[in-house]
């Protein structure tokens, strides 16, 4: 199997990081290491690994391609049967890739991921609560969607992404991530869930790195790229939908989404989702009189950006917090 590593300025993590690929229990790990135009020290750290991991394949980008384009270098590289996307500042705890493999194995070849439980982990690595709530044998305490999880991808953000195992094969067929948007995980899903099943391992197998700058923390700020990726998927599901429900589904996820660009200041774009919503159902008087303030173009970000800050603090430590759901 093959791991992924991207790095943008993770030199104070990245070590950590590695560490934790190269102390797997499954010994058959390719690792394929692309540091994104790094202005700090990252990719020295990358190239001491060589001595002792000479079979460490390291990608270096002189300018940084984004997310999307940098992980399909790697996906172009990969030779295992099935990868692993990787950030460089959370942490595979030991018997992550043996037992999402040995789960794999045991999968009919329609299912294309294998996703599993995680901790959330300070910058400085103190730990924190898990993404799904668990019992004291670090068990789910509640259902999580597994098999066809479409409808559950349409409905709101829940696997944890640095969780996830793909089939390579899969990917490829994709053509890996669409690196015309910003990220890459709700198109991913959306795009991979229509056609294969994922599986849920109830398993806590990674350490996901809360960080100041994470992409989550940024959908509320004014002049960011994260709506407008959200919004391409939104127009792709729309294409990819099957019934009724699912349709129902969207359209939930679209008047959150015009929420969020309201209270980011993107008032073309909510006018946008607007637009979008409307082939699906007559917006309701809520959205309308949100759609209208955008119109007028009404400024709100800032006291939003204080509500968040201030929510954060006081969430930080439930189970699942996170802003892309606010």
């Amino acid at each position: 199997m093959t791991v992924v590593l991207t790095a943008y300025n993770h030199q104070q993590y990245v070590e950590e990081t590695l560490k934790s690929v190269f102390a797997q229990t499954y010994a058959n790990i390719q690792v394929i290491a692309i540091d994104n135009a790094s202005s700090d020290d990252t990719l020295t750290v990358f190239e001491n690994y060589l001595v002792a991991y000479p079979k460490l394949t390291i990608i270096r980008n002189l300018t940084n391609l984004g997310l999307c384009r940098a992980f399909n270098q790697g996906l172009r590289e990969a030779s295992g049967k099935y990868i692993i996307d990787l950030a460089a500042d959370d942490i595979m705890l030991p018997d992550r890739v043996r037992l999402q493999v040995e789960a794999f194995e045991k999968l009919e070849e329609d299912y294309g991921v294998v996703f599993t439980n995680a901790r959330y982990m300070k910058e400085n690595g103190g730990l924190l609560n898990f993404h799904y709530p668990v019992n004291q044998f670090e068990k789910a305490e509640i259902s999580i969607p597994s098999g066809d999880v479409y409808k559950s991808v349409l409905e709101n953000y829940f696997i944890c992404t640095p969780t996830m195992m793909m089939r390579t094969k899969m990917l490829t067929d994709m053509g890996g991530y669409d690196e015309s948007l910003f990220f890459e995980d709700f198109d991913f899903w959306v795009r991979s869930s229509v056609h294969y099943k994922y599986f849920y391992l109830d398993e806590v197998l990674t350490l996901k790195r809360n960080v100041p700058d994470s992409l989550s923390k940024q959908i509320y700020k004014k002049g960011n790229r994260l709506l407008e990726t959200c919004y391409i998927v939104c127009n792709k599901a729309y294409d990819l939908n099957r019934d009724q429900e699912e349709f129902d589904l969207l359209a939930a996820r679209i008047r959150t989404f015009i929420r969020k660009c309201f209270y980011a200041e993107e008032f073309e774009l909510a006018v946008r989702f607007r637009r979008l919503l409307n082939y699906i159902e007559n917006p309701d008087f809520l959205t309308e009189m949100i759609v209208a303030m955008c119109r007028i173009h009404l400024p709100v970000n800032g006291l939003y950006r204080f509500y968040l800050n201030n929510l954060q603090k006081k969430s930080s430590r439930q189970e699942g917090f996170s802003l892309l759901n606010c």
